[in-house]
């Protein structure tokens, strides 16, 4: 199948197998349990695989476009057996996944023209925002970028903390103020400071309040304002990260998000440690927002840049 040949190297697909393991383990001793004593993809089959497919945390709407695509193929092929439901299912989430323009990447990169490239993090605590950010400045870096980091989460002096920590475990300058400063002031002279110094890309860390809605947009809406007085475009990037072992609840996370703020890109996390990796194809599917980013581990590598042909032919591996 064309569709399924080598993207990453070795090591990184590697790394992506493990991390999905306990995913595809769950999945498919689900589907091994609906297939059992069964010989064509019929209507009981199908049924079983939706409920599979919803309890992955793949989400009701995007199950359904998949259903319907099996639905069309066993009409058309007629007599297909159970025992190629796993290809079949591999080939039509990527087809699904295929109609959307996005998750092509195979590197971590910025584009040539926008210097600095500003991304701004938004996310709600404890979903792996300051790790990722942490992460994603050490691969950039690793390709020879010049990134600067902004604590604009002011208000927990942890969130100031561990980006430190980050920033020194990478050995990235960082700009921070006291806790209670206004982020939009701790943005401000990060940009100045990227400017100043020539950065390739500028990363803003910012709060992750959701329980107030018109807080936030505004707080965020101020960021981006205040950044355009150095960078006139600032942010070129709104990242959002969401914590794939939370299901169905980073699905509500990236509604409430989407409609505070204009996010532009998804970062799914900590898909290593649960079972719902499933949720990636539904959030990839129904936001049409790329999702650009998953964390498949601890390590500083184990951020991979998502590529939905990879990512599938993990999954169903």
């Amino acid at each position: 199948m064309s569709l399924f040949k080598r993207i990453f190297s070795k090591e990184k697909k590697e790394t992506l197998d493990k991390g999905l393991e306990k995913s595809k383990t769950s999945f498919f001793s689900k589907l091994s349990k609906a297939v059992a004593g069964k010989t064509t993809v019929d209507d009981d089959v199908l049924d079983n695989l939706e409920e599979i497919l919803v309890s992955s945390d793949v989400g009701v709407n995007t199950t359904l476009k998949i259903i319907e695509r099996i639905e069309a193929r066993v009409a058309k092929d007629k007599y297909l057996g159970t025992e190629e439901l796993n290809a079949i299912l591999r080939e039509e989430i990527a087809g699904l996944l295929a109609q959307t323009n996005t998750g092509n990447e195979t590197e971590f990169s910025i584009p040539p023209d926008k210097k600095p490239y500003v991304i701004m993090v938004v996310g709600v605590n404890g979903v792996g925002k300051t790790t990722t950010i942490g992460k994603l400045a050490a691969q950039f870096k690793k390709n020879g970028k010049k990134v600067i980091l902004g604590a604009a989460d002011t208000f927990r002096a942890a969130a100031i903390d561990q980006l430190q920590v980050w920033a020194d475990r990478v050995d990235i300058p960082m700009v921070r103020q006291e806790m209670g400063s206004d982020p939009a002031s701790v943005s401000f002279d990060t940009l100045k400071s990227a400017v100043a110094q020539d950065a390739d890309v500028v990363i803003i860390d910012t709060a992750g309040r959701l329980h107030n809605k018109v807080n936030l947009m505004n707080e965020l809406t101020k960021i981006k304002r205040v950044m355009q007085k150095v960078v006139v475009d600032a942010p070129h990037e709104v990242l959002l990260v969401l914590d794939g072992s939370t299901g169905q609840n980073a699905f509500e996370q990236a509604k409430q998000f989407t409609l505070a703020t204009e996010v532009t890109s998804l970062a799914v996390t900590k898909l290593d440690g649960t079972a719902k990796g499933g949720v990636v194809i539904g959030i990839s599917d129904q936001f049409q927002i790329p999702v650009k980013y998953i964390g498949v581990g601890e390590g500083v590598d184990d951020l991979q840049v998502f590529n939905k042909i990879e990512f599938v032919d993990s999954f169903f591996k």
